[in-house]
């Protein structure tokens, strides 16, 4: 049975990052400042982590499948009519972004920063809606 409290804490943990990056990102700056580009680095790293502590919480609980990657925990969202198509394909791009932050694989791009901060925030939002809208409607 999927933990409706664990979820609800895990969701209200994204939107706290989501709105401390509406409310104290510069990003503007993360081209030129590191404390800036970290903290925006940092905050959207973990919101996504939170995103797919849900996913996999879910997933598993729900006996949705076997992911093979944690991109995949989003297509069996998807799958399961937790997530549109289209929002799980944002989903794993995310997840992408967040392996590049934790693991170093290359260094992250500063626009690509800035683009997500003053355009894409609302892809996180729209994960936590939609996660608990079915929550609410299972």
């Amino acid at each position: 049975m999927t933990d409706g409290e664990l979820l609800a804490k895990k969701l209200a943990f994204i939107e706290t990052c989501v709105r401390e990056l509406e409310s104290l990102a510069r990003p503007e700056l993360v081209e030129t400042d590191v404390r800036e580009r970290r903290f925006v680095e940092h905050t959207l790293q973990i919101a996504i982590q939170a995103a797919l502590d849900i996913a996999s919480h879910v997933v598993s609980d729900e006996r949705l499948g076997e992911p093979g990657t944690n991109r995949e925990l989003f297509d069996l969202l998807a799958a399961a009519g937790w997530l549109t198509p289209q929002h799980a394909a944002t989903m794993r791009r995310m997840v992408g972004f967040r392996n590049v932050v934790v693991h170093g694989y290359t260094a992250v791009d500063p626009t690509i920063l800035r683009d997500v901060v003053e355009h894409h925030l609302g892809d996180l939002t729209e994960f936590v809606a939609s996660t608990r809208r079915r929550l609410a409607n299972p």
